[in-house]
Formats: C-alpha cells, structure tokens, sequence
C-alpha cells in the first residue's frame, strides 16, 4: 500500500490528483461482484422471463453505460477516454447467483479501477432493479478490484478471483 492518499492535499482536505505531467501509457482494470437470490429468480432470469424483460442484457448494457459516466459519479475521478468496456455475466446455479466481470480499458495518465468497479456495481443494481418485484431477498455482493495494469504504481493482481 502506498503511503499516503493520493486525494487528500497537504492541509488534509479532498483534492483531484493533477495527472497532467504523468505520461499516457495503456492501463486496464479488471473488477468482480455478485447478485446472490432464489433459486427461482436465477430461473426466471435465465429464462428471459421477467416482467421488465431481459435482465442480463439491460445489465450488461448499464453497466457499460455507467462505466462512461463514472467521473460524473465520484467526485475526485477523471473523465477518461475509454477505449473499451467489456461487462460479462455469468449465471452460476451452485450459488444462485449471477457472477459479474467488467474489463475497463484506455490510452491515458490514470487507471480505469473506478470505471470497472461502477461497471460491476451498476449492473448489479440493475439486476436488482429488474428482477425486485419477484425477490426482494436478493443481496449484491464482493464487489472488489481483480487486477490492474499500467502506470507508475505497477501491475496489481487480487490472491483470488
């Protein structure tokens, strides 16, 4: 862990990070979550059988949409050029639970950790959102950073994935 926080000026208050003398190198960010719920709406979901529809399609296109939008967001993040963000979910009856990955990628002076963490945690509340009204049970989970790469801080890859 590093030292110091990175958003926090000499007199302890928020700041943005200036990026501007920082060169412009590839950084990609991997990050993971879960929707955990019922049986029956792992079901309903896999069938495409929702009230609201397509579940995982609406899902994976917020989670994208909300990856763009992340600087709007979080206050301190810089808007970033994405040069791609890739959403993937996979259902996993074991668990009764949809496994979200989001891949964040650009050409820049900052990470994409934040754009791929909202990835993950829009598309789980989308979910959510789209399937409540038959289990309001279900829980979001383990929302976290796999790896990154690129930057003056080096490569970082989670002990588990």
């Amino acid at each position: 862990m590093a030292n110091r926080l990175t958003h926090v000026d000499e007199t302890g208050r928020a700041a943005m990070v200036d990026v501007g003398a920082k060169p412009d190198t590839e950084r990609i960010a991997v990050a993971a979550g879960s929707v955990r719920m019922a049986a029956e709406t792992l079901r309903l979901i896999r069938d495409g059988v929702l009230k609201k529809g397509d579940a995982l399609t609406v899902a994976r296109i917020a989670g994208i949409m909300a990856a763009k939008r992340t600087s709007e967001l979080i206050p301190l993040c810089h808007p970033i050029p994405l040069t791609q963000i890739e959403v993937t979910l996979e259902l996993d009856a074991n668990a009764n639970a949809i496994h979200i990955i989001a891949t964040a990628r650009t050409m820049g002076k900052t990470g994409v950790e934040m754009e791929a963490l909202t990835a993950v945690s829009v598309a789980a509340l989308t979910i959510y959102d789209m399937a409540k009204a038959v289990d309001r049970a279900m829980h979001i989970s383990d929302i976290r950073l796999l790896e990154k790469r690129g930057g003056v801080h080096g490569d970082y890859v989670a002990n588990e994935k």
